[in-house]
Formats: structure tokens, C-alpha cells, sequence
């Protein structure tokens, strides 16, 4: 991934009470990233549906908003991966509940769905606004994984063009790293010497990432390394929900199994609660 990664985004365009804020929110993120913006509908094409989504973005008209609308007839989650595919999406927008329910977690919400299929990027919006809120305060993953640097790299891109004040680097570290049974004083000692030796090792590794980065996007902005000991998915999170996060930045995953869902574990329990808005990054 590059440091303009996003030329081209789409946005699942369902005609319900949430749509001009998703729309809003979809036309505003285009013009920060310089992409043509696609707006997907399930169903068939008519004028009346036309025109509602042209009033909708005639406020972005002044600034040259560059969009297509697209209509796909069939199941809403093979419909958006294909059109996506098609026209060769690099950053896929859906709205989504905050909260899955048990029965839905394993049936599985549309935008679960494609959040799991999708070959691109994805942001899942919690809370659209018709007005800008300002996002001001970005966390990412910097767990050990061969995606994490470009994600990094990603997160800083975004922050530049939202222009975020603040970029927390979240590294979850196993519990088990710290293979110390505490049982007195001497070997609580031991364990919180092999935590500090830890952290200065994933500082350090996030700090060479960091030092990587050109630095019109790394200046004037506050930049906080937090490693965190628990388990992976659910620590950062929780993070990103006590410290207020305006965005969650995640690798996406290798691959995603049966077993991923039915067992939940890293992007899984993200997408069980979702903390804020998530960006899911290829």
C-alpha cells in the first residue's frame, strides 16, 4: 500500500433513514482523499431514486465531487463485492449497528458480511453525521504482523488528511509472553522486569516504523506508542473505547474461517462491538 492509498471509494447506498448521512460522510472522505466516489444501490434503477441521491450530494457540487451511481439488482452482499471488484474499489464505506446481537453474530449482519468477503479496504460507520465531526484522536494496531507497517504508514495518511491532533500505536502482547507464575513478591518482581523489557522491545520496533514515514505526515501531530498485555482484538477495542477514539485503525486479516466466527478471536472481536468507526485496511 502506498501513502495515497485510497483513489477510488464506494459507498453501500440502501435507502434508509441513516442514508444522507452515510452520504454526506462518503462525499466528504472523497474530497479529503481525492477519490472518485461510488455509490452502490441493491435493487433496480429508477429516476425517482436518482434524483433523491442527487439532492442528497448537491451540496458537494461547488466542490467538484466526482461520483457515479451504481445499480446492482440480487443479494446485497454478492451485489456490492461485485460491483466493487468491477470498478475496482480501493476503500469500500458501510453503516453499521454499534452492537451485533448473539443470534445476528453468527448469521451475520450484510455488513459483516462483506467486511469479512471484501478484497479492499473497509470503513465501518457507527455514527454518521450530516455535519462534520471532526476526527481528532486515531488508533492503530501495531501488533508484530508483516501488514502492520503499511497499516501504520496508512493510519498517519488518513490522520494527515482528516487532520488529526492525536495517533496512539495500540501493541497487543500476549499474556503469555510473560511466562513468570506469580506466586510472591520476588516473582512478581520477575514478571514486571520481563513486561518493561517487552515494552521497550515494541517501542522500539514501533519507533523504527514511525522513522520511516516522510514527515509531512508525521509533524504536528501528538504520537503515543501504548503497549497493552491481554488478548489480541479485544485489548485494542477496549482501548479505543475508554480513550474516546474518533477511528480504529486494523489490519485485515489473512483469512477468515468458520472456525474465526464460531471461536472469535482479533478483527472478530472488533466486529462483535465495534468500538467507533473502524477502518479495516488491506
Amino acid at each position: 500500500m502506498s501513502l495515497q492509498p485510497f483513489k477510488s471509494i464506494a459507498i453501500g447506498a440502501a435507502f434508509s433513514p441513516n442514508l444522507k448521512a452515510n452520504l454526506y460522510e462518503a462525499a466528504r472522505l472523497s474530497l479529503f482523499f481525492g477519490a472518485k466516489l461510488f455509490l452502490i444501490h441493491v435493487g433496480e434503477k429508477s429516476e425517482d431514486k436518482i434524483k433523491t441521491l442527487k439532492v442528497f450530494l448537491n451540496p458537494f457540487k461547488k466542490d467538484n465531487l466526482e461520483y457515479e451511481v451504481v445499480f446492482k439488482p440480487g443479494n446485497p452482499v454478492e451485489a456490492i463485492l461485485t460491483v466493487n471488484e468491477e470498478k475496482n474499489i480501493d476503500l469500500l464505506i458501510l453503516g453499521a449497528v454499534q452492537r451485533e446481537r448473539f443470534l445476528k453474530y453468527y448469521v451475520g449482519s450484510i455488513a459483516r458480511k462483506i467486511t469479512r468477503k471484501a478484497k479492499c479496504s473497509v470503513l465501518l460507520l457507527i455514527k454518521p453525521s450530516i455535519e462534520r465531526v471532526r476526527c481528532q484522536h486515531i488508533v492503530v494496531n501495531g501488533l508484530k504482523d508483516p501488514k502492520t507497517e503499511q497499516t501504520i504508514k496508512a493510519a498517519f495518511y488518513v490522520a494527515k488528511k482528516l487532520q488529526a491532533e492525536k495517533i496512539t500505536i495500540v501493541e497487543e502482547i500476549n499474556q503469555e509472553q510473560v511466562s513468570v507464575k506469580i506466586d510472591d513478591d520476588k516473582s512478581l518482581r520477575k514478571a514486571n522486569i520481563i513486561k518493561e523489557r517487552i515494552k521497550m522491545r515494541e517501542n522500539s520496533r514501533v519507533k523504527e516504523i514511525i522513522e520511516h514515514i516522510p514527515e509531512k505526515y508525521t509533524k504536528n501531530i501528538a504520537i503515543k506508542s501504548q503497549p497493552i498485555f491481554g488478548k489480541q482484538g479485544y485489548s485494542i477495542g477496549h482501548y479505543a473505547q475508554i480513550s474516546r477514539a474518533d477511528l480504529l485503525v486494523m489490519n485485515a486479516p489473512s483469512k477468515m474461517t468458520f472456525w474465526d466466527r464460531l471461536f472469535p478471536h482479533d478483527i472478530e472481536h472488533i466486529l462483535t462491538e465495534l468500538p467507533t468507526d473502524v477502518l479495516i485496511l488491506q
